[in-house]
């Protein structure tokens, strides 16, 4: 009696969870696609190249600064002295190894820049697709920029795009524009 109550629950309890899942809606979103098209990632690009200029600029000044001493020593290498030689040397040691130095500050800190701009955006983003997915009842949300699903079915899912740019105000023709012209675009 007790196996055959149990088998019973199982199968209730089965059903039950067939039922359930089956009714529920799911949705996919490309959330990269998303924050390339977001307006906010423009001006955090804008931030970011005027940041990238002046390190470009400073380390243009350092390379001219070598090439400058460089020339002299290669010019006068015959009329200097050993110790001479040698001071000249080490200041052009010195100067490329400032010039190392800061290339590799320079890049760490357009990454930590780049992270503290993007933060904001990428809170904004997700927000408005949780926001978007609760309202419209979604038990889920697959992220296909977080690398494909093997295999999904378009027809039982709901592309979550056009809902989150409407709850961030982003016309989709505009945004469909600016992915069109950045695949159109050359590789880098």
């Amino acid at each position: 009696m007790m196996k055959r109550i149990l088998k019973l629950t199982l199968v209730v309890a089965a059903l039950f969870a067939a039922s359930t899942a089956y009714g529920q809606k799911f949705a996919y979103i490309n959330s990269q696609e998303l924050i390339f098209t977001m307006p906010e990632v423009d001006s955090v690009n804008a931030k970011l190249e005027l940041l990238e200029k002046d390190f470009v600029d400073n380390l243009e000044l350092m390379q001219v600064e070598f090439n400058n001493k460089l020339n002299d020593y290669q010019k006068n290498a015959a009329t200097y002295t050993d110790a001479v030689r040698q001071l000249k040397e080490q200041e052009l040691t010195e100067i490329n190894q400032r010039y190392e130095q800061f290339q590799q500050s320079a890049s760490q800190e357009m990454q930590a820049q780049q992270s503290v701009l993007m933060q904001p955006v990428y809170e904004k983003a997700n927000n408005a697709i949780q926001k978007v997915a609760k309202a419209n009842g979604f038990a889920g949300v697959f992220d296909l920029s977080a690398g494909p699903l093997v295999y999904f079915d378009e027809t039982l899912m709901t592309d979550l795009m056009p809902l989150v740019y409407t709850e961030l105000g982003i016309d989709p023709a505009t945004a469909a524009a600016k992915i069109e012209a950045a695949n159109a675009q050359p590789a880098q």
